[in-house]
């Protein structure tokens, strides 16, 4: 069995060390304290509320590393869920809801890279994003994709091997558009040219 790599971090010891003592035997997991070397794969955060010392303490976290994060928080709110997705953690979980295999299949899931959102908190979740996506992004004619439908349009077109001239003449466009899509593309992206701007729109299936 492959054993996930996991880092505790609490602000009261007694959080910290019984929550390592409680997955320490499982053979699942292999807890790693601050003085070791070895990088863990997840990193358990727990804290009482979310709030800005808890926000600092996760983006702390996900700079300083590649491991990803579990919030295991005492109060959990749809401000706390989105603020904290947005400091990149994969995982959350109310502490009484906190048991030690909850705690391993939330593991499990990070490890896997998958996300875990309360049951509760996920419908309230989705309908932000709705909202999010009808209010601010549709207007602008972008997706959550990150990608206007004019700049997937361009790159089909890049991808089937149109120049820039022959993309310009069939979508209607000057040609400085064009390249100026490319462009704003690759930096906003940080893609090295327009076939890395291909390659990644056919890994994430936009094109």
């Amino acid at each position: 069995m492959s054993r996930t790599t996991v880092r505790v971090f609490a602000r009261d010891p007694i959080s910290e060390a019984g929550v390592s003592s409680a997955l320490r035997p499982r053979p699942e997991v292999r807890v790693v304290g601050p003085d070791e070397d070895e990088p863990p794969d997840v990193v358990l955060v727990i804290v009482d509320t979310v709030d800005d010392e808890a926000l600092n303490t996760l983006r702390f976290v996900r700079r300083n590393g590649e491991a990803r994060v579990i919030l295991i928080a005492s109060h959990l709110d749809d401000q706390d869920l989105v603020r904290a997705v947005e400091s990149g953690v994969v995982g959350l979980v109310r502490r009484s809801d906190a048991t030690t295999d909850r705690l391993l299949s939330v593991i499990a899931s990070a490890a896997a890279g998958e996300g875990t959102v309360p049951p509760d908190l996920l419908g309230r979740l989705l309908d932000q994003v709705g909202r999010l996506q009808r209010t601010v992004l549709d207007p602008r004619g972008i997706t959550f994709t990150g990608l206007a439908s004019r700049e997937i349009e361009v790159l089909k077109l890049v991808a089937e091997g149109w120049d820039t001239a022959q993309i310009a003449a069939k979508l209607s466009y000057s040609e400085r558009t064009v390249k100026n899509v490319l462009h704003d593309v690759t930096t906003r992206l940080q893609l090295r040219n327009r076939s890395h701007a291909v390659a990644y729109a056919l890994r994430e299936g936009l094109i």
